[in-house]
Parts: C-alpha cells; structure tokens; sequence
C-alpha cells in the first residue's frame, strides 16, 4: 500500500469509530429516556394515597 491509501484507510477507520460511538450515545440516552418516561408514567398513573386513618 502507498502512503496515501494507508493515511486514506486509518481516516476511513477514524470516521467509522467515530460514527459507532456516536450511536452508542444516542441509544444509551434514548434508554434513559425511556427509563424516566415510564417512571413519570407510573407516578402520574398511580392515584393519589389517602391519609385517612
């Protein structure tokens, strides 16, 4: 290989890299998304305790 097609090739290595981490971040954050919605969604479903004795 020449010089330019292994700088070519650890560029192209570089970006692919790049672009998996970034969609590891997006599915991590739609996970905790996900997580505090259905809490939100299970305190808000939940009726209101009565303190009656």
């Amino acid at each position: 290989m020449t010089g330019l097609a292994m700088e070519s090739s650890d560029v192209l290595q570089h970006l692919l890299l790049d672009r998996a981490i970034k969609v590891v971040i997006v599915v991590v954050a739609l996970g905790v998304l996900a997580l505090g919605m259905r809490a939100i969604w299970r305190r808000a479903a939940r009726p209101p305790r009565s303190r009656r004795p």
